[in-house]
């Protein structure tokens, strides 16, 4: 039996020895005919769209080439997408004509989520337990605060925590946060109170969670609805010595407003995202000692890449059995969203 052929693209090359050790190379060379060693880092050269017109299955990968609409006469074999990455219509610059063609396509959202819902809680519970402004009071006044009301609201037991998003990696946050005795908000506007139940949150009105919650973690998509949506009003909204985290997308917070609200020191940050990505250099978000800020790592990075490549092969393996994908992606559906 013919196995179906599958090329690689990603940018930097180098990511595909990241992702796939020879382990998971070697699950999937036994299902597709592959050469690890090719990897389009663009498709206008004459090797690479004839390598693109070779290939019934395009495993891509982050700052992967786009296929733009002089690249559609290359794609004529084309059956599916796999994104080690969250949206696999990224690789392609119509995914509305690969829908039409019946091209089916899969991502790794779910496995990219695992390290972001980690490094998200560990936030959670260190902002609880005011480590962060702990931590600046013991730098500044080098004495043990009384462990009675060492910070103002210190102490995860029966905290409140607010997630903003009900998100694939919204989702995993909440699983994590189940063991631990805080009570969680939750804001989603296409869920049920019986559904955040389910979740094991509460669902409140977006002004209640920022108003009522000592932590506020972001994890809603970026759309034309959710641009700046954290702003001026609703920061003002947090209690005193509550905090911001942001793993989301810098630009769902209205930076402008969130910095002014930080320079009165009422609120802490813990921001993995900006927008711009890094902040400018002139930043204040640089030197202020309320913001915690971090490198866009909360994503799989170093050996959390290998679970993402185990995740392609998972969807690889089913399609070349006939199976349809464990994390499908609709090429349609990300098209009108495109449009809208």
């Amino acid at each position: 039996m013919t196995r179906p052929r599958a090329v690689l693209t990603m940018n930097p090359r180098q990511l595909a020895g990241a992702l796939f050790d020879d382990a998971t190379m070697a699950r999937l060379r036994r299902v597709v005919d592959i050469d690890p060693g090719l990897v389009l880092g663009e498709l206008d050269s004459e090797g690479s769209r004839a390598a693109l017109a070779s290939a019934e299955i395009l495993i891509g990968g982050w700052a992967a080439p786009v296929i733009r609409a002089e690249h559609l006469p290359h794609t004529a074999r084309l059956r599916a997408v796999v994104y080690a990455g969250g949206v696999a219509a990224t690789l392609l610059e119509e995914p509305a004509v690969f829908a039409a063609r019946g091209v089916v396509a899969a991502n790794a959202r779910a496995a990219n989520a695992v390290p972001v819902a980690e490094y998200t809680l560990a936030m959670i519970l260190l902002a609880g337990k005011g480590a962060l402004t702990a931590g600046r009071l013991y730098r500044r006044f080098r004495y043990l605060p009384d462990r009675t009301n060492p910070v103002p609201h210190g102490g995860n037991y029966r905290g409140t925590v607010g997630i903003v998003g009900a998100s694939t990696v919204g989702r995993a946050v909440l699983g994590l946060l189940r063991p631990f005795d805080l009570d969680v908000l939750l804001y989603d506007p296409t869920l049920t109170a019986e559904q955040a139940t389910a979740l094991g949150a509460r669902l409140v009105p977006l002004p209640e969670l920022m108003a009522h919650s000592q932590v506020v973690s972001l994890h809603q998509p970026l759309t034309p609805e959710t641009r700046g949506q954290i702003g001026a009003e609703l920061l003002a909204l947090m209690p005193r010595g509550a905090t911001l985290l942001n793993t989301a997308r810098g630009a769902v917070v209205d930076e402008d407003a969130l910095l002014a609200e930080l320079r009165t020191g009422r609120i802490d940050a813990v921001l993995d995202v900006t927008e711009p990505e890094p902040p400018a250099r002139d930043s204040e978000l640089w030197t202020m000692s309320n913001v915690v800020l971090t490198p866009h790592l909360a994503g799989s990075m170093g050996g959390e890449l290998r679970r993402i490549g185990q995740s392609v092969a998972d969807e690889v393996e089913r399609y070349a059995a006939g199976l349809p994908f464990a994390h499908p992606e609709d090429l349609a559906a990300s098209a009108a969203a495109r449009v809208r």
